[in-house]
């Protein structure tokens, strides 16, 4: 970073699991880098959804720094994800036909639930541990009778990472939905189940899908819970494969949950 700025900068880690952002300052001067950072940054940056982007740098090995606004600011808590302006960002990124048609010509091609499905159950055959849980493979099971009503739905650009410390509110009062590495073209579905489940009692669903531009409905409702299972298995998987067992054991006590609420399974 160095060599790109100056030495007269001052640059620390900015955390995160990469390992690829930092800040800058020098004076009154301040920046936020990273590298390798999605390429439609300034798409999203241009829609106001992420901070300013000021500069995209290309170094001699071939990494792409870029470098945005640095801003005060604070995450939101996870009551505050109730909030109407959380639900109209959202309904503005999922409507955005500059996001998907910048996101598909560079290459993304929408999401598939049956590779979902696939891509689950590969984890479970290849990986180092094998999952005794009956649930997991209830829950497998049943992703795989539901494939046809998940199909074939319409793909909008999804951030699928709806955690509430991606939501940066600033000083100023501007909300932004940052750290966009794991966008994908996908059933919007997928980010309104993350957000209803984690965050929204179930009371206030209507309301907030209101507020968001849409109808509750059985369809609607289907395909979140299908894509939240799928999450759900796919956390448990992450975390057993870093030997994190009290995440895993948190994540499938989640799944039981939910598949006992959902009929999947009796108590």
């Amino acid at each position: 970073m160095e060599q790109i700025l100056g030495e007269e900068w001052i640059i620390t880690p900015a955390g995160g699991s990469t390992g690829e952002a930092y800040y800058a300052q020098l004076d009154s001067k301040r920046l936020f880098l990273k590298r390798n950072s999605s390429p439609f940054l300034a798409v999203l940056s241009a829609e106001g959804i992420v901070p300013k982007l000021i500069w995209t740098k290309r170094m001699e090995n071939g990494d792409v720094i870029t470098a945005q606004q640095w801003l005060e600011g604070r995450e939101l808590s996870p009551e505050e994800m109730k909030h109407t302006r959380v639900a109209q960002l959202l309904s503005k990124i999922h409507h955005s036909s500059e996001l998907l048609d910048l996101l598909m010509r560079l290459g993304k091609r929408p999401l598939n639930p049956e590779n979902i499905v696939q891509d689950l159950k590969n984890q479970e055959q290849h990986a180092s541990f094998i999952n005794t849980q009956i649930e997991i493979h209830q829950a497998l099971r049943y992703l795989e009778e539901q494939l046809p009503f998940v199909q074939n739905q319409q793909k909008v650009v999804c951030h699928c990472d709806m955690n509430h410390n991606n939501w940066l509110l600033t000083r100023s009062d501007q909300l932004y939905l940052i750290d966009w590495d794991n966008a994908m073209v996908a059933d919007p579905a997928m980010d309104l189940g993350m957000i209803l489940h984690w965050y929204i009692p179930k009371g206030e669903w209507n309301d907030w899908l209101d507020t968001y531009g849409i109808e509750l409905n059985d369809d609607l409702l289907a395909r979140m819970y299908w894509y939240i299972i799928a999450q759900t298995i796919a956390f448990i998987q992450w975390h057993k494969h870093r030997k994190e067992e009290s995440q895993a054991a948190r994540w499938l006590n989640d799944l039981k949950r939910l598949m006992i609420d959902l009929g999947i399974i009796n108590i």
